[in-house]
């Protein structure tokens, strides 16, 4: 329910989608539930630790009794600290790694049992290409959930399950420049559209990955960057 996640429900929401989303801030979450519904769309809160198999069963157990089965799961969540210690290692890798491994072991099996799904997890370019004064622990995490991508989609092609990646650009937003912003600000030259990646950006990649219009990609990497690793 943060500016990212914010932005994405609000989105699939607005196009009819019928949305189960999670957060750990349970007041930002019960907002944007209210806001959703306010405006005419149907969205539901659930408390999610994204690092929890407990949490994870109770958001799929929400969206089954509620529709049946899940047909899009969207990966966002993940943190970003500075690297002092092997605990802080430890923790970013539970949150941009395990998290969604979780949650795509989680629904994998409600999808087959729709008959199909679409998977998209939110990568960055920390974890495509070299970045100075990224910590290791986040590429490394970024990098991984790449990977792990491709295997769920190679794995589960048969099932009609897809599973995609966006590797997001350089935004504005604290977590970029919690690393360095003169080092951000620098790179800002570098990027050929002359402007930091929004919200929208990403959100719209992730509404045409989610949806059948994209139902010939799987284990894709669709890149928002203004056009930077072009170079």
């Amino acid at each position: 329910a943060g500016a990212q996640g914010a932005s994405e429900t609000l989105l699939c929401a607005k196009e009819g989608a019928k949305v189960i989303f999670g957060d750990v801030v349970d007041r930002l979450g019960q907002d944007l539930e209210c806001s959703i519904r306010a405006k005419g769309g149907e969205a539901t809160y659930v408390h999610l630790d994204v690092s929890s198999q407990s949490d994870w069963d109770t958001v799929l157990e929400t969206a089954e009794n509620k529709y049946g089965s899940v047909d899009v799961l969207i990966n966002n969540a993940g943190i970003n600290l500075e690297e002092s210690s092997e605990a802080s290692w430890g923790e970013v890798l539970k949150m941009n790694l395990h998290g969604p491994y979780l949650g795509i072991q989680t629904v994998i099996p409600s999808m087959k049992k729709s008959g199909a799904g679409s998977i998209v997890n939110i990568s960055s370019l920390a974890g495509f290409i070299g970045r100075k004064g990224s910590p290791y622990s986040f590429t490394a995490s970024k990098g991984a959930l790449r990977m792990l991508s491709k295997g769920v989609a190679v794995d589960h092609a048969k099932a009609k399950i897809r599973c995609n990646t966006i590797i997001s650009g350089l935004s504005d937003s604290p977590g970029d420049f919690d690393v360095d912003r003169k080092l951000n600000d620098n790179r800002l030259s570098e990027i050929p559209l002359g402007r930091y990646v929004t919200t929208d950006d990403v959100s719209f990649a992730v509404l045409f990955l989610a949806s059948d219009e994209s139902s010939w990609m799987t284990g894709a990497e669709m890149v928002v960057d203004g056009g930077l690793t072009a170079q």
